[in-house]
């Protein structure tokens, strides 16, 4: 039918009257049916109504078979991939993801310290310069030797000091004891004497009492016999002199000695001294941080430097919960931020025995206030096994270390 043939005007009734109820839907269907009939057949051609056309389109729409029934072999071959997928991506995770633990929460660490001025003095050479690399024993600064030298050569002064007076008292001894063996001697001596004297006057005695002898005679015995008596108390007391000498000369070689041992303490001292007016490096690593320079006057415990050691470590932090199966010597793969094309292997070294906030400085109190759960980190050491020699590496900075913590089945 043309589109601007009218239609008979019972027939626009019952349309019209069809029209009303229905929805946009079946409208638009019967102006395509009415449309495709007008193209094709032309005038003469009969009309269908609207109603059966409607019954025909919801007959055919429930005579259209499921998309199952029209796809089998798609839904089947559908589900076999993605089940396939599954199983590829259970097994991925096994080998790629379930054997290793990760964390961003680690750094390059080392005992780091500050290199200190043991001695005060003027700084005369500075050899080094910041953030160069030096071995064990190479100088780092000079402090001005010639005070401490001069110290030295008073200390080794009072050590020859002392010496001569060992000697001096080791002579006084030699005296003594010669004085004690001259005393002895004399006691013999006036011990003879006295044994003399005493038979002397004895005889005497009895040559009077018998007529025989002279008063004169007996009184000349006692007066000799108490001449030999005071000579030979003079004897004794000569020897307790001379022993008491001896003492004291020993006395005197004691004190010679502790101030030769205090002299000895004095030059130790001075050479210590002089030793610590050059400070060398105690093992390889960075100079970092430094701050003496030549002119400048250092007292002692004055810091002029930093030193970080060449041995250096991974400390990673990780969740309490990935350490479950974490051992030391594990192999860790790490990267470093700075660098990402020097890969570097290690190794698990220790497991921190507690959490980090456990030490510290000011630990939680948990047993206090409201409690929430928070998973704690642990500080895991990893030690490397070659440190790149191309690059500077230093305690602080950022890695990623990756433990293979579980077999790869």
């Amino acid at each position: 039918m043309p589109d601007d043939q009218a239609l008979p005007s019972d027939q626009k009734k019952t349309v019209g009257d069809a029209e009303a109820p229905r929805d946009r839907r079946n409208i638009d269907d019967w102006q395509r049916d009415a449309v495709a009939k007008a193209r094709g057949g032309g005038e003469g051609q009969d009309e269908m109504p609207a109603d059966e056309t409607e019954d025909k389109t919801d007959d055919a729409r429930q005579k259209k078979p499921s998309l199952i029934r029209r796809h089998p072999v798609w839904i089947v071959l559908g589900l076999v991939v993605l089940a396939a997928v599954a199983v590829a991506g259970y097994f991925a995770w096994l080998v790629f993801f379930h054997p290793y633990e990760t964390t961003d929460d680690a750094f390059v660490d080392a005992r780091q310290f500050s290199v200190a001025s043991k001695v005060s003095g003027y700084v005369v050479d500075v050899p080094v310069t910041d953030n160069q690399h030096v071995q064990a024993g190479d100088v780092i600064l000079k402090i001005d030797p010639r005070d401490y030298r001069i110290a030295l050569d008073q200390a080794k002064a009072q050590v020859e000091s002392a010496d001569a007076g060992i000697r001096n008292a080791e002579a006084q001894i030699a005296a003594a004891e010669a004085s004690v063996e001259q005393s002895k001697a004399q006691i013999n001596s006036a011990n003879a004497a006295l044994q003399f004297a005493q038979d002397e006057a004895s005889r005497q005695d009895a040559l009077v009492k018998s007529g025989a002898g002279t008063l004169q005679a007996a009184q000349q015995a006692r007066s000799n016999l108490l001449q030999a008596q005071g000579s030979f108390q003079e004897a004794q007391a000569g020897l307790a002199s001379s022993l008491k000498n001896v003492a004291s000369a020993q006395a005197q070689k004691a004190n010679a000695v502790a101030s030769r041992h205090q002299a000895d303490a004095q030059v130790e001292q001075a050479e210590q001294n002089l030793y610590y007016t050059t400070i060398s490096a105690a093992q390889p690593g960075r100079v970092v941080r430094l701050s003496g320079a030549k002119g400048q006057f250092l007292d002692a415990g004055q810091s002029v430097s930093m030193f970080v050691p060449d041995e250096k470590w991974v400390t990673a932090n990780f969740k309490e919960t990935q350490i479950t199966d974490m051992r030391p010597g594990q192999a860790v793969d790490i990267t470093i931020d700075a660098y990402p094309d020097h890969p570097l292997k290690g190794r698990i070294d220790s497991v921190q025995p507690g959490s980090g906030t456990a030490f510290s400085l000011l630990p939680a109190e948990n047993a206090t206030g409201n409690y929430v759960k928070v998973t704690q980190r642990v500080p895991v050491k990893i030690v490397v096994d070659n440190w790149p020699q191309d690059v500077s590496i230093g305690p602080g900075m950022s890695v990623v270390p990756t433990a293979t913590v579980r077999p790869r089945n």
